[in-house]
């Protein structure tokens, strides 16, 4: 490989701080589903060293490989030599996309951009509402072709549009906080931007979304456009620039805080669970076992969700389990499970498991996308178990205000 490309250079050194150790295989859930060194995180980078070195050829038995990876990064937590395996994967994935046809670059790149703009997906939950009134899509169901059926898996769970953004703000005295809905939050979980605003508002926090569109960028970057990428993410600090942003779905959060100005971007329970909580806010008895999942991104981007368990447990009642040694990748992994749903159901079976065992009755879960895998992973298994955002079930069991 020559040395002036420099794309295939940054790869190499990236690569070269892996030593193959192999303490990452048991981490890896692609590797735990084939046993293929092909599928594991040293395997992976030993893939890339061969093709930016030149002594491999990209062909459909690489790029099997490559783009199997969920990009959970719990390989990068096992890694005594501090891989950054992230950035590795995502650069492999933009070398690829700048070695093809203009015409496909752009295929890929804006059918991503249209799913990432919030006016379309609005408009897709409408049309998916007015589907689902009209008994459609189980007709769709019946007539699609399959590869359109693990799109409508998804169809079936969302639910119709809520308009989030029109709740007014309640202007109390306290801090103001700018909530990011991103590009989907509003459109596929929209109860969510609602509950929040009604809890913080309890809380004496003033709340304000942006009228524009912005989108943290993590699609576009994953799937190797990363200028991109970095466009709307530079968007989200020009217009949040010197404000407190707190985000809901922790996919966006950790990409957010990539960017030096938006590095204190704050996860909403995280947020939630720092306020000073007054005497009189009561939140009502719920006698309920709630499974709390805990997102790839939440766990390895943002250290952990122990905020989420603190503040369920203010909840009386409520008792709190997890997934124990079944807490890895759901499938999830952005738009893995539409593009992989084979693996991607393969990698829930062994959590749909344990989520039969512990018998919650309720999901919660800080990440919008495994929210939709959950929620449609656990219909088609007959398990009518509710998914939502920890937020909701807060807001929820609020006491309401006295009569004045």
């Amino acid at each position: 490989m020559s040395p002036s490309d420099p794309a295939a250079l940054e790869l190499l050194r990236l690569a070269d701080q892996c030593v193959k150790c192999g303490l990452c295989l048991p981490h890896c859930p692609t590797y735990a589903q084939t046993r293929d060194e092909g599928d594991s995180p040293r395997g992976r980078i030993a893939l890339i060293q061969g093709w930016a070195s030149g002594q491999l050829v990209w062909d459909t038995a690489l790029a099997a490989h490559l783009d199997g990876c969920l990009g959970c990064r719990a390989c990068e937590r096992a890694c005594p030599s501090l891989v950054a395996y992230g950035r590795l994967i995502d650069g492999a994935r933009a070398r690829r996309q700048a070695q093809r046809p203009p015409w496909r670059r752009w295929l890929s790149r804006r059918r991503l951009e249209v799913v990432s703009e919030a006016g379309w997906v609005r408009r897709l939950v409408g049309l998916l509402a007015r589907l689902r009134g009209a008994g459609a899509l189980a007709w769709l169901g019946r007539l699609a072709p399959s590869r359109l059926a693990v799109y409508l898996r998804l169809a079936r769970v969302i639910g119709t549009p809520s308009p989030a953004s029109a709740v007014p703000p309640v202007m109390t005295v306290g801090d103001a906080v700018e909530l990011f809905v991103g590009c989907t939050q509003e459109g596929l979980q929209g109860g969510a931007v609602v509950a929040a605003r009604a809890l913080l508002a309890r809380l004496g926090v003033q709340t304000r979304i942006a009228e524009e569109s912005l989108c943290c960028g993590a699609l576009l970057r994953h799937a190797g456009h990363p200028e991109a990428a970095d466009r709307r993410r530079a968007r989200v600090a020009e217009v949040h620039a010197g404000r407190t942003l707190v985000g809901f779905s922790s996919a966006c959060v950790g990409e957010l805080r990539e960017h030096p100005a938006l590095a204190g971007t704050t996860e909403l329970c995280a947020y939630l669970d720092g306020l000073a909580w007054p005497e009189a806010l009561r939140l009502r008895p719920a006698p309920l076992r709630v499974l709390v999942h805990e997102p790839c991104t939440h766990r390895t981007l943002l250290g952990g969700n122990a905020a989420v368990h603190r503040l369920l447990g203010r909840i009386p009642g409520v008792v709190l389990i997890g997934l124990g040694e079944q807490a890895s990748c759901c499938g999830a992994a952005g738009t893995y499970m539409l593009e992989r749903p084979g693996m991607a159901q393969a990698l829930f079976a062994d959590q749909l498991a344990a989520i039969r065992a512990a018998a919650p009755g309720l999901i919660v879960t800080t990440n919008l996308g495994c929210a939709l895998q959950l929620a449609a992973s656990l219909r088609e298994a007959g398990l009518e178990i509710a998914v939502e955002h920890p937020v909701e079930l807060l807001a929820r069991q609020l006491e309401p205000l006295p009569d004045t």
